[in-house]
C-alpha cells in the first residue's frame, strides 16, 4: 500500500483506529500487524487468522473503515494467503483483489 506524500500522520491515525476496532470487535484475529518501509511511503500489513470464518468476520466488522482507508490510501498491491482458505473466503478477498496467491502448507515446525 502506498502512502501519499505528506499524508504519513494522517495514514498512522487511521492505522491505529484500525487496529484499536480489530480489538475491540474481532475474536478470531491472532495477529494484525502493519509495517512501513524505511523511506515511509509504502506499508504492509500481516493478518492471521483462527479460521477463514474468523477471516470473513473481520471483513465484516471493518468493511466501513477498510472502505475508507482503502479508497484514501489504495488497496493493498496484492494479497497472499497461507494455508487452505474456505470458498466464500477466496470468493470475497478475488472480488476485492485480482493478485491473489495461495501457499499450501508443507512442513513446518
Amino acid at each position: 500500500m502506498k502512502i501519499p506524500s505528506g499524508m504519513l500522520e494522517e495514514y498512522k491515525q487511521y492505522v491505529s483506529e484500525y487496529i484499536n476496532q480489530v480489538k475491540e470487535k474481532d475474536s478470531g484475529t491472532l495477529q494484525f500487524d502493519w509495517f512501513i518501509s524505511n523511506d515511509k511511503t509504502e506499508a504492509e500489513i500481516l493478518e492471521v487468522y483462527s479460521s477463514s470464518e474468523a477471516a470473513l468476520k473481520h471483513q465484516e466488522h471493518l468493511g466501513e473503515l477498510q472502505e475508507i482507508v482503502f479508497k484514501k490510501f489504495g488497496a493493498p498491491y496484492s494479497i497472499t494467503i497461507y494455508g487452505e482458505p474456505s470458498p466464500e473466503l477466496l470468493e470475497n478477498v478475488k472480488a476485492v483483489k485480482n493478485d491473489v496467491k495461495i501457499f499450501s502448507f508443507l512442513q513446518g515446525l
